[in-house]
């Protein structure tokens, strides 16, 4: 069996997307034939090997919105011939290059998250959008929010199959190192301490934690860079917080997961659909930390259950997100509690081995039809 996966970017390019594929091609190398094609940064097609992955980029000519133009993406569709081509959509680049190109094969589509910001693309795109999903043999899908929530899956409900994301959690083992950090991390911004990862961009609601500050009983410290950096920064010196907010930049993965475990909480404030999923929320159960998110109508409140690994909030809330912070922070028992079952739901059903194995059962599936 040969899969090619198709996406936006991969890595090095750090992103949620680029994350899952990563894992998902990574964890298949050893099962069956796979490949990658992606977009390149750069004005030039590369063939390189990645984790032991073939990973084809085709040059790019520049974006429209966050959509890379990347013309030669419909020759090579034609010329990997593979049994299964792996979508992960939203990529209008690669979807339409796909309904242009017909190449043989079946048809499988992650469906990570509707169009929300480009609305002006999406009322061109939708016919596309529409054809493409049409042509699917299957429609993966993180959580069971998703479908009730998008107006396309909607329509193609019964190609969809629900495959929660799953990680790796082998970086994120606390070893003597990485304890001996913690150990620093706790006595400099100590004994209470929320933690934040992702990028500083707009649909993480990042603006409404910072103000949610004012009101908490302890220290948050904010990973990550973005557009919106400086403009976060501002607010917390504008609000007076900025003894309690910390930003620490990016992380290399032995800091990241020396900060996972340092902290006692981790809090996911995103505010639009765009954030569909939460990986970063499985990386926190991981470690035995109960997340603080909103209730948006994605997969964020599947991934983080209210009152069984963590509590959810509305969204655009910040008084509710400082409510539940304290909370947590207040009552240890319940901390410890819900932190402690958020590790066993992660163990059950959320690890990269779960998911790569309902992936190829669904791989079977589509190949036996």
């Amino acid at each position: 069996m040969k899969v090619l996966q198709v996406n936006k970017l991969y890595y090095p390019h750090i992103g949620g997307v680029e994350n899952h594929v990563r894992v998902l091609a990574t964890g298949l190398k050893d099962k069956i034939d796979v490949e990658v094609l992606v977009a390149n940064e750069q004005s030039k097609m590369v063939v390189e090997f990645i984790d032991g992955v073939r990973v084809t980029k085709v040059a790019s000519i520049g974006r429209l919105r966050s959509a890379p133009i990347a013309p030669g993406f419909m020759a090579q569709l034609r010329k990997i011939k593979s049994d299964i081509y792996h979508f992960h959509f939203p990529n209008p680049t690669g979807e339409t290059a796909f309904l242009l190109a017909r190449p043989q094969g079946k048809l499988v589509v992650t469906y990570h998250s509707d169009i929300v910001r480009q609305k002006m693309l999406l009322k061109f795109y939708r016919p596309f959008l529409e054809k493409f999903l049409n042509r699917a043999d299957r429609i993966i899908v993180s959580s069971p929010n998703l479908i009730e929530s998008s107006p396309f899956l909607k329509k193609v409900r019964g190609k969809c199959r629900v495959i929660p994301f799953g990680i790796s959690a082998d970086w994120l083992m606390l070893t003597p190192e990485v304890e001996e950090r913690v150990d620093e991390i706790r006595r400099t911004y100590g004994p209470k301490i929320a933690f934040f990862l992702g990028r500083l961009i707009y649909y993480k609601g990042i603006d409404y934690l910072i103000r949610a500050m004012q009101d908490v009983r302890g220290k948050l410290i904010i990973a990550g860079d973005g557009e919106l950096g400086s403009e976060l920064k501002r607010l917390a010196s504008d609000l007076r917080v900025k003894d309690r907010v910390r930003f620490i930049g990016t992380l290399s993965d032995k800091e990241l997961s020396s900060y996972y475990h340092a902290c006692d909480i981790f809090v996911l404030p995103s505010v639009e659909s765009s954030e569909a999923y939460g990986l970063v929320q499985l990386e926190a159960h991981a470690c035995g930390k109960p997340v603080v998110s909103t209730n948006l109508p994605t997969g964020v409140p599947f991934v983080n259950r209210d009152g069984v690994s963590g509590l959810i909030v509305p969204t655009r809330d910040s008084k509710a997100l400082s409510e539940a912070i304290n909370e947590l922070f207040d009552n240890d028992e319940l901390r410890v509690r819900l932190g402690n079952q958020a590790k066993e739901r992660f163990e059950r059903g959320f690890t990269s081995e779960a998911m790569i194995e309902r992936v190829l059962e669904t791989y079977g599936e589509v190949l036996g039809e």
